[in-house]
Order: structure tokens, then C-alpha cells, then sequence
């Protein structure tokens, strides 16, 4: 049997080769690297933030005040690099949403989002996993009398009381669809019943696969591919009530959330990072081969934000259950419905040109 042929390499550039660097805003993207400069500079950033630190304290001690500047700091501190001239990368987006909720239970607000419970582990990466647990997802449940790992319930097993009793009910929604696309972007912005707002983020998840229900729509023939985006798919379950709830359970992965306190009010949700997500600016990525903090090039040329093929400087601060592999990236576009409406849109391929940080001699 012949052997795949082997993945292009990472090649390397100049920003003089990119022909349509000259056009790119890269404002909002050094917005977003100095909201990742906090993070890149502490102790626990890890060995992957060491090559970004010099740009890190430049971008803190020297912010750029222009469109002009942002490109001379990005030109100075880095050096792209591409694996190929057509696009081999795919882009999607995320957002998030904007709901009424209730701290308490109603008849109006009867969906709990749940916080993370005592009994869920995360299983460290570099250990090895426990016989029954060959597909966890980073979790499992830990018997709190044996200390045996097992698998965690799923999303149907807690939707139908796992872990009622146990005081875990953060926040209440109003409705099981919206609860389940909470679940999917990781984050949410609560108009609370008492006129204030509440921010919540991602806690942990039950340790299950995540299975994206618009794929089973189009593999079972209920919708064709070019309409399984979230628009599509919340249209379908909206005229299948009886056959939603099967449907959402599906996909056993569940998350857990948090309360964000404090959070800044014009930005985005805390991406895995541990940074504010910037619109537009913000991308997740699978952090085994991208380390958070590098800053990529998108170029979609299918996709059209406005008049023009998207083409934008982001950086990666976040991550998700669906996001694996080298050129894979989730946009985080903004707050609100507006918002959720071009995220849910999007999901086309891109070219990724990875800005590497240039050594210490040739930045100065």
C-alpha cells in the first residue's frame, strides 16, 4: 500500500511577498495581542509563550496609536509563514449570544445552565487514561468514596435528573434550544429578570464527544448542506418540536459554566486564554500545534464580511470541543443576534499565513 503523501511544510515569507498585507487593518489584531500580552507575560503561560514575550513587552510598553503603527509592530517582531498557495485551512464562527434569564426557576425560565460539579476530573494530558476511558474528552467522574474513574453522564442522562439535588443550577434560560447554543459557543451575556446583566464562560464539560447536529441533519437527509448553518438548523428544530429534544441529546458532550465577574462590558467573553476576546480579532484554535498569543493572517477569500473577501489579522486566544487540526479556526465576531447570525454563517475554507516571532537579534 502506498504511503500519503507527506504534509507540506511551513515556508517562509516576507511581508513584502503578501500582496494584500498593504490593505489589512491590523488594528483590532494588536487590541487583541495586548489583551494577550497580560497572559503571555505571567508565570504559568508556559514554554510555548517564551518565543512571544519580547513582542508581549513591547506591545504593553510601546501601544500603537495608528493603523501604521500596529503594522510596524507586527513587521518588527514577526515573520509570516504559509504551507501552501491555496487555501487549506476552513474558518467558522462563534459569538455570544445575548438572552434573558433568571437566577431563579419559573414557569418562565424553567432551563438551568449548571455549574461544575464536585465529582467531575480533568484528566491531566500527559497521563495515560484508565481502561473504559480510551475516548474521554480531558473528563470523567471520580467516586468521591472509591476514587474509581468512570465515564460522566451524558447530556441525556443529565437532562433527565443526573444530577438534580445537588445544588448546581447557576443561572435559569427560557428556552432548551437557546440553552443548547449556549452550550455550543462556551459563552453568554444574561439580561437577568431584575434589569442587570450576568456574564457567564466556560467551567468544564462532561468529557464526552461533540457531535454537531447540523452533520446528522445532513447525513439523515433533513437538510442539505448549503442550509445546515445555525440559521438552518434552528429553523428545523423549531418546526420539529417533537423530535428537537432527540435530536440536541445526540451530542452527549455538556458544559459546565461560571459566573464571570468584573468582566469588561465593550468586550468580548473570557476565551481559554484567560483573555478578554476581542470581535473580529479573536480566533480559536487547536492549541497542540497553535500556541495562544501567535498571530495568523486569515484570507477567506468566499467569504465576504461587508463588500469585500474577508482578510483579517487575528490572534489566537481560544479553543473549542469542535476545533482540531493545523488550520483549523473559529472567528469570534461579536455579542447579540446580529452577531450569532454571520457566526452561524460562516464555514469556508481559508489560507492561514502564521506570524512566528522573529529571534531576539533580528526584532531589534
Amino acid at each position: 500500500m502506498s504511503q500519503p503523501a507527506p504534509a507540506p511544510l511551513w515556508r517562509s515569507l516576507s511581508f513584502q511577498s503578501l500582496p494584500d498585507w498593504p490593505a489589512v487593518d491590523p488594528t483590532p489584531a494588536f487590541l487583541a495581542f495586548s489583551r494577550s500580552a497580560l497572559a503571555l507575560l505571567t508565570d504559568s503561560a508556559g514554554p510555548d509563550a517564551a518565543p512571544l514575550r519580547r513582542a508581549a513587552e513591547a506591545a504593553l510598553g510601546e501601544p500603537a496609536r495608528s493603523s501604521l503603527e500596529a503594522r510596524r509592530f507586527f513587521e518588527r517582531f514577526f515573520r509570516p509563514f504559509q504551507r501552501g498557495e491555496a487555501p487549506a485551512g476552513f474558518l467558522t464562527g462563534y459569538y455570544e449570544p445575548e438572552l434573558p434569564a433568571s437566577r431563579t426557576r419559573s414557569v418562565a425560565f424553567p432551563v438551568p445552565l449548571f455549574r461544575a460539579p464536585a465529582d467531575l476530573l480533568r484528566l491531566s494530558p500527559d497521563a495515560p487514561l484508565p481502561e473504559g476511558l480510551e475516548d474521554a474528552q480531558g473528563f470523567a467522574r471520580r467516586d468521591p468514596e472509591t476514587g474509581r474513574l468512570s465515564p460522566y453522564p451524558d447530556r441525556a442522562a443529565i437532562e433527565a435528573g443526573a444530577l438534580e439535588g445537588q445544588g448546581l443550577e447557576l443561572v435559569w434560560l427560557a428556552d432548551a434550544v437557546d440553552a443548547f447554543f449556549v452550550h455550543v459557543q462556551g459563552s453568554a451575556r444574561l439580561r437577568l429578570s431584575d434589569g442587570t446583566t450576568m456574564r457567564v464562560g466556560y467551567a468544564a464539560k462532561n468529557g464526552h464527544r461533540f457531535t454537531a447536529i447540523g452533520r446528522v441533519l445532513v447525513a439523515e437527509g433533513e437538510l442539505p448542506l448549503e442550509a445546515a448553518d445555525m440559521t438552518g438548523i434552528r429553523r428545523w428544530l423549531s418546526a420539529h418540536p417533537e423530535r428537537a429534544p432527540a435530536l440536541m441529546r445526540r451530542n452527549r458532550s455538556f458544559i459546565f459554566f461560571r459566573e464571570v465577574e468584573g468582566a469588561d462590558p465593550d468586550a468580548g467573553p473570557i476565551g481559554a486564554q484567560g483573555v478578554a476576546l476581542t470581535p473580529m480579532a479573536s480566533l480559536a484554535v487547536d492549541p497542540a500545534f497553535t500556541p495562544y498569543g501567535t498571530p495568523i493572517l486569515v484570507d477567506a477569500p468566499t467569504l465576504r464580511v461587508g463588500d469585500a473577501p474577508f482578510r483579517q489579522l487575528l490572534v489566537a486566544q481560544d479553543t473549542g470541543s469542535a476545533i482540531r487540526g493545523e488550520e483549523r479556526g473559529d472567528l469570534f465576531v461579536g455579542s447579540g443576534e446580529r452577531a450569532g447570525t454571520l457566526a452561524g454563517a460562516i464555514r469556508h475554507p481559508a489560507r492561514w499565513t502564521v506570524l512566528r516571532p522573529v529571534d531576539e537579534e533580528a526584532a531589534r
